[in-house]
């Protein structure tokens, strides 16, 4: 497993484990976060948010929230 903030531009992801408070959880579980959902990283630069695709949705994550989505790579 590693943090959603590792996966580069084009990557897809299984989402394995949310870690964070009640409210952290809470609230990106309501976005679409839940276990077993695949995650395609639209953008990242390796500094500042990360643009994600999931749920037929593009998100925007902070790169501290991205790094508390644990995920497995998927291959391709």
């Amino acid at each position: 497993m590693a943090p959603l903030s590792t996966l580069g531009n084009g990557e897809v992801g299984v989402v394995q484990e949310i870690t964070g408070g009640y409210g952290f959880i809470s609230r990106i579980s309501a976005t679409g976060f839940t276990p077993d959902i695949e995650v395609t990283m639209v953008r990242n630069w390796k500094r500042g948010p990360v643009i994600v695709f999931l749920r037929d949705t593009q998100l925007a994550l902070g790169r501290g929230e991205a790094s508390k989505i644990m995920v497995r790579r998927k291959e391709i």
